[in-house]
């Protein structure tokens, strides 16, 4: 290599968006909102805030912080004190907040007041602990506990943090007769050393509730106590603008029908510190444009507030014409649309027919349009051809190997797990569902109820990596739901709502699978294992040496003695589309190979307290595929065919800080094996894939892979290739997109640069640089062989300027460096950004 080499490095990290706009938006003058609205008071200790809202349209603004008046209709019932509800006696009233000539009120249920009262271990203590982080995992909640004294992580198991407190060590934590001399409160208010400081402040009502309770016998927790259902956090969305603050109020919703405020012991996160930031008292500070989430966590159950800061639409005249003011072609633009207005963002244009073919072409099939393909689209008049070239795209065969190996990431095919045999069978198992257009939620149940040998139904072999009902029950959930339980296999999930107990309890639905003749005990071996199903057997709970009944998550128990493949009934309920995790993580992961963002991101973490980017989006794209019955393809076309997908990946001044919100076409880096294809492609040299490297450096031939195989049509992921380990394909070794890496590097930089990939497919004889030098040798002109060039690699016609350019570089006919010249001029397109992204 010459020119290029010398005078050209190609970049491959995209820049940093600039830093965001800092100014907000004027709210005008309007009515008003108290949150809650109804509020119950039912002990005399009981405490209430409230928030005040301004109204904007439909949505609530930010909070009204100063200058409203209070007042109560009944003070003998219920009166104010700096924002917060006093309970006086029993009875009903309304409270209202008057700001400026606005006017809102809430009515309130006040009860109780008469009746004798007592602290609960469970609803009152443990929840001081939780926030004080006395049960933290870097304090006693950690595995080991600290100190000679453990805790369940966050409170999760009452009983046995009761059992600790109260009675382990002869009970010398707590003292009946004077509670002020207890360990529980002397030590965490230093009033003897404490290695963890000072958590609990003598003067604190948290003591004083501690206390109250130890003084009235530190009664422990009882099957009949309430458990909270669920909580609530006000407001639960909001309009804001930079500089503001935000008080949320939680409330707790228990399982006898009462509420109460649980603010006070609430623990808060921020999604996106970017847009949003919260202290340990629920108040959040508005950082800077975009949407993101404050998590409200209590007893194990988690809510989420979204704060929307609209942008600075800094756009001129002549770039506010060039943004797309295209009708909604579908639900998608009408979501995306709605969400752009609301954010003050524009849309750029419009995309040209040779970016969709492209794009649209490496998104669905995994390859680059072919020259021919490129000159017949863009010769086309026809007014409807994208959407025809969608239909081509996803009926070609082509679509069948790249959703093959799209859906062989999810389920893990890698031979350093899996025999040759069985992985073969596993994989075919897959090609041919995706070759009938199997709907989703079929193929997925005949994974999980699959039975038989490992390479007559290579369904099986989902169990064969995953051979423990605990394995399996974490990667059918991260696998066709996007929920990561692991967590709550040790302690409640400190970031979702799963239970230990529930976690158990769906483990318990595999107990009973088995397997027999496992054949794989040397590489040589075929990997034959038959799987089966026995009728009895259970998984035992280690906390309580009890197995729980088989559960699906938030579903219907089973019953011990029932003889069924309790898989059968998980698949339907795994599948149904009362189900709201399995339509929208398929929707999720489909949505991300198109827009290469997530509604939700990571595009398989769908946590609570990790919520969409556009929820409203999300649930559309849900329902739309399940009206569509789990044909995926449905919303494949969807997406290819809105205005969104189809908009040009070049900013405008308005939408350039953005990157979750579909204003634009993001560009991303190919996926390591659709790059290394393109470059085949384009060299018109094949890659001969014959190793599968092990662990350590163990490797073993293979002649599975004939010469001509793509990079996306290998089923098993431990094949030997510098290129793809290089630019970060799937290892498969877990059932997580995490593995899978789009960052660059400078191994790639220096690869692309200087690597044999590239350099020695343009040097090869069999090469497309061969080709075309015979093609000039035979009279082809320079401008043909150029825009030769520039199709094969970029889909598109050079520029005349771009033209012009490149002819400089190509040698006179018959001189030594001819091929050189043209071997430069491929390499230097195939280095640049245009070539490497999909954009």
């Amino acid at each position: 290599m010459t020119i290029w080499q010398s005078g050209r490095f190609s970049v491959l990290v995209l820049a940093l968006c600039a830093l965001l706009p800092t100014v907000g938006f004027a709210a005008e003058e309007g009515a008003i909102t108290i949150l809650p609205s109804q509020v119950e008071l039912n002990a005399p200790y009981a405490r209430q805030a409230f928030v005040v809202q301004r109204a904007m349209g439909d949505e609530l603004g930010e909070q009204l912080r100063e200058g409203v008046a209070w007042s109560s209709s009944n003070p003998e019932v219920v009166q104010v004190e700096d924002g917060m509800l006093v309970p006086v006696s029993n009875g009903t009233a309304s409270v209202s907040a008057k700001w400026n000539e606005s006017l809102a009120t809430a009515n309130v249920v006040v009860s109780g007041i008469d009746q004798p009262h007592h602290r609960s271990f469970r609803n009152d203590v443990l929840p001081i602990f939780a926030k004080r982080e006395c049960n933290s995992g870097g304090c006693h909640g950690a595995l080991a506990g600290k100190g000679g004294f453990r805790l369940s992580l966050r409170g999760y198991d009452p009983e046995s943090d009761y059992f600790n407190l109260v009675k382990q060590d002869q009970g010398r934590r707590i003292e009946l007769a004077a509670p002020e001399r207890s360990l529980l409160l002397t030590k965490p208010s230093t009033v003897i050393p404490h290695k963890g400081g000072l958590k609990l402040p003598s003067e604190s009502e948290d003591f004083q509730i501690v206390a109250d309770w130890i003084s009235r016998g530190a009664a422990p927790p009882e099957p009949s106590d309430a458990v909270v259902e669920r909580i609530e956090v006000y407001p639960a969305a909001s309009l804001q603008k930079v500089g503001a603050q935000q008080n949320f109020v939680v409330q707790a919703f228990y399982s006898d029908g009462t509420s109460r405020d649980v603010t006070r012991w609430t623990i808060w996160s921020s999604t996106n510190d970017a847009v949003s930031q919260v202290n340990g008292e629920g108040q959040a500070t508005i950082m800077g444009p975009g949407e993101g989430a404050i998590v409200a966590w209590f007893a194990s159950k988690l809510a989420i507030a979204r704060t929307t800061v609209p942008y600075v639409n800094e756009a001129t005249a002549k770039e506010l014409a060039q943004a797309d003011q295209r009708k909604p072609r579908n639900f998608i633009d009408e979501q995306i649309d709605t969400q752009l207005k609301r954010l003050n963002l524009i849309a750029s244009p419009n995309c040209t027919d040779a970016e969709f073919l492209r794009r649209a072409t490496l998104d669905t099939i995994g390859r680059l349009p072919t020259v021919e393909e490129t000159r017949q689209f863009l010769a086309d008049t026809s007014l409807d051809k994208r959407d025809q070239l969608i239909e081509r795209l996803l009926a070609s065969e082509e679509f069948v190997d790249y959703w093959t190996y799209k859906w062989s990431d999810v389920l893990m095919l890698n031979g350093t797990l899996l025999r040759p045999a069985p992985i073969k069978a596993y994989y075919e198992w897959i090609h041919g569902h995706v070759a009938q257009n199997t709907p989703w939620d079929v193929m997925v149940r005949e994974i999980v109820t699959a039975t038989g040998e490992s390479t007559q139904n290579g369904a099986t072999n989902f169990f064969a990596l995953h051979q423990t009902p605990e394995e399996m029950t974490e990667n059918a959930s991260q696998s066709f739901m996007g929920l990561s339980i692991g967590c709550a296999k040790c302690h409640n999930h400190p970031l979702e709502k799963w239970t230990n107990d529930q976690y158990y309890a769906m483990a318990n639905i595999f107990s009973r699978v088995k397997a027999k003749g496992w054949g794989g005990e040397s590489r040589n071996g075929d990997g034959a294992r038959t799987l089966y199903v026995t009728t009895s057997g259970e998984l035992v709970q280690p906390r309580t040496g009890k197995p729980q009944p088989p559960t699906p998550l938030d579903g219907e128990a089973m019953a011990f003695d029932a003889p069924e493949d309790r898989r059968v009934q998980f698949a339907y309920w795994l599948t149904s589309p009362e189900n709201p995790y399995f339509a929208k993580a398929i929707t999720n992961r489909v949505w991300a190979n198109f827009f290469g963002v997530g509604l939700v991101e990571q595009v398989d973490d769908l946590r609570i307290s990790n919520p969409a980017s556009n929820g409203t989006l999300f649930d559309a794209a849900t329902q739309h595929v399940i009206d569509n019955k789990f044909d995926l393809k449905t919303l494949m076309r969807a997406i290819l065919q809105s205005n969104a997908y189809q908009r040009t990946s070049k900013t405008l001044a308005g939408n350039q800080a953005e990157n979750r919100f579909y204003s634009r076409y993001y560009p991303r880096r190919l996926m390591a094996e659709v790059l290394h294809d393109a470059v085949v492609q384009v060299t018109a040299v094949p890659t001969t894939f014959d190793t599968v490297a092990f662990p350590g450096n163990d490797k073993q031939k293979t002649d599975n892979y004939p010469i001509g195989t793509k990079a996306i049509q290998l089923y098993d992921s431990a094949v030997e290739n510098y290129f793809l380990d290089a630019f970060g394909r799937n290892p498969r070794n877990i059932v997580c997109e995490c593995e899978r890496s789009a960052e660059p590097t400078m191994v790639q930089v220096l690869h692309i640069s200087n690597g044999n990939t590239i350099n020695e497919k343009l040097e090869s004889p069999e090469s497309r640089v061969e080709t075309l030098l015979q093609l000039r040798h035979n009279g082809q002109s320079d401008e043909a062989i150029v825009d030769e060039i520039y199709l094969s690699c970029f889909s598109r016609y050079p520029t005349a300027e771009k033209r012009k350019e490149l002819l400089q570089f190509l040698t006179p006919v018959g001189s030594a460096d001819e091929r050189a010249s043209l071997e430069d001029l491929f390499w230097g397109l195939m280095s640049t950004r245009e070539f490497l992204f999909n954009h």
